[in-house]
């Protein structure tokens, strides 16, 4: 079974980690993610930042720097909300290999402390008989709660750096069940939308299909 969704959000976002080039996504079954796919905004240059200085080489930046931080993060399909979770800190965000290193070294922690330090804020739809969940939201700007019915379009949150997440993007991940702790991951695709190819080159249309890595694709919406 394949869950098809509309894609969380407005404007154009580059694509990391997607099923279409490797399964398990994130390299593990871990808390649902083998379908998973992550999508971090940019710019129409292709950029996740506006600057880069010597913060971005050596040190942590504000996530506030980045695009896609505060986006407007949408529902990608009708549903119920189930889970809500909310409060996680929004982290400094890290391009710097420097500060790369001490960051994968605490990524063991991290997993034994449970979903919330690696989801941050999330947010989990049903969905039929799936569950759709939007992972690493800014803290305080989720607008549902449990129990709420959603159509695709909702406004649900916005995107952050909470959790296991070293640069503000949106997860998106289908599981069989509610709680990510013991969830399988359920394969994904996505509707209506362009993509422009990670080499460069015109967008092509999508009626529905898995972005490949790195592409940047950009919402079509109805008129």
């Amino acid at each position: 079974m394949t869950v098809v969704l509309d894609l969380p959000f407005t404007g154009r976002w580059l694509v990391q980690n997607s099923p279409a080039r490797r399964v398990p996504s994130h390299g593990t079954d871990l808390m649902g993610t083998r379908y998973a796919i992550d999508f971090v905004g940019v710019d129409h240059q292709g950029r996740t930042a506006p600057v880069r200085d010597w913060r971005t080489f050596l040190a942590t930046e504000p996530p506030e720097r980045f695009f896609a931080y505060g986006r407007p993060v949408l529902a990608p399909c009708d549903g119920t909300v189930v889970e809500v979770h909310d409060g996680e800190p929004d982290h400094a965000a890290r391009r710097s290999q420097v500060a790369l290193v001490p960051y994968a070294l605490g990524q063991a922690s991290r997993v034994r402390r449970g979903p919330y330090a690696i989801a941050g804020n999330y947010v989990t739809l049903a969905h039929g008989d799936a569950f759709v969940t939007l992972v690493h939201l800014r803290n305080g700007s989720l607008r549902v709660r449990a129990g709420d019915a959603v159509t695709t379009g909702s406004p649900l949150g916005a995107c952050g750096n909470s959790g296991n997440s070293t640069q503000p993007h949106v997860h998106v991940q289908v599981t069989d069940g509610r709680d990510v702790a013991t969830a399988r991951g359920v394969p994904l695709a996505f509707r209506a939308y362009r993509e422009w190819p990670r080499r460069g080159g015109g967008p092509a249309v999508r009626d529905a299909g898995v972005p490949a890595e790195r592409s940047v694709v950009e919402p079509l919406r109805p008129d």
